[in-house]
């Protein structure tokens, strides 16, 4: 965590617990070609941290292992990852759903020519960070240049049958607010997102995911900076909906490091609260990948700072959009 950030407060959240694992989150590396404000990650394309072999080696092993049935791929960018499509096509093979976090300007990058059509070919579910349909909303949050490129890449992902009906090949668009606010309806922002997109540039996707900036990292960086932190976490204590705790992702996915070490959700990862896995770690403090080829995560408790209400707030958020209408 910025070392500049209040303390999160770990007594205030409610107690939840951990139901059937079913996914698992892997952060692939924090590099990036891309620096958002709002990245909880840090991410940037100075970074060097990337999944090492070995990770990878029992990775593998816990997906043969393992009754999860969704393989999310984040980073950074995770196709920046020199063995990006081996892991790709391993879980495949596996019958995996496999998601891709993509920023879409990846797509026109040197060296990723061909990216597009690999993830077609291997039915690669799409969630593509877009979080305006207009372009200086865009830029402002990403960087010059970047709505041009995003459009590009959708564009050239329906070209290849993504969004279209019947293609069976998914793509989610991502939005995030540029502040301190939470996200609107989503329902709502899709259809005006929908409408837009359509209109200007002849794109369809499927659906839009709305996710609440948590108050970490740089985004966490960036309230404090202008005096907006304790108002923005005062929000999300006021926003809170109990009805959010059930179908929060951590109950049912793991959050994975580019070491291979195990966390309740990404967010936790980026604050180095690594997972807790009470009675089977003798020796280490904190638990690996391979304590999943042996351990159930069933009933485990999660651990939780005052960050939670960013998902539990208002309609809820987590990487699969709101959790309650």
């Amino acid at each position: 965590m910025h070392a500049m950030l209040p303390l999160l407060d770990q007594l205030a959240f409610p107690a939840i617990r951990r139901g059937q694992l079913e996914a698992l989150q892997i952060n692939l590396t924090y590099r990036c070609n891309q620096r958002c404000l709002h990245c909880h990650v840090n991410a940037g394309p100075t970074r060097t941290e990337a999944m090492t072999d070995e990770s990878l080696a029992l990775l593998h092993q816990v997906i043969d292992a393992h009754p999860v049935h969704t393989l999310d791929l984040t980073g950074g960018a995770p196709e920046m990852h020199p063995r990006f499509r081996e892991i790709v096509l391993h879980a495949r093979r596996e019958g995996l759903r496999v998601i891709d976090r993509c920023n879409l300007t990846i797509l026109s990058e040197p060296g990723y020519a061909d990216l597009a059509q690999f993830l077609a070919a291997q039915g690669v579910e799409i969630s593509a960070s877009l979080p305006c349909y207009s372009r200086d909303n865009v830029d402002k949050q990403r960087g010059d240049g970047v709505f041009d490129a995003s459009i590009k890449g959708l564009q050239k992902l329906n070209a290849l049958g993504y969004g279209q009906p019947g293609s069976g090949l998914i793509l989610n668009l991502v939005y995030n607010p540029q502040g301190p606010s939470l996200p609107p309806p989503q329902a709502a922002l899709e259809a005006d997102y929908k409408r837009h997109l359509a209109e200007d540039f002849g794109i369809v996707f499927n659906h839009l995911l709305t996710i609440t900036n948590q108050p970490i990292a740089r985004f966490g960086s960036t309230l404090v900076s202008k005096g907006q932190f304790n108002g923005y976490m005062q929000l999300l204590r006021d926003s809170y909906r109990p009805e959010n705790l059930e179908p929060l992702m951590c109950r049912s996915l793991v959050s994975v490091d580019w070491q291979g070490y195990l966390y309740d959700c990404d967010f936790n990862q980026m604050l180095d609260l690594p997972l807790e896995l009470q009675g089977q770690l003798i020796g280490r403090e904190r638990p690996h990948l391979r304590d999943l080829l042996s351990a159930s995560l069933a009933g485990n408790p999660i651990v939780t700072r005052d960050h939670c209400y960013a998902c539990t707030a208002g309609q809820g958020s987590s990487c699969g959009g709101s959790l309650t209408s």
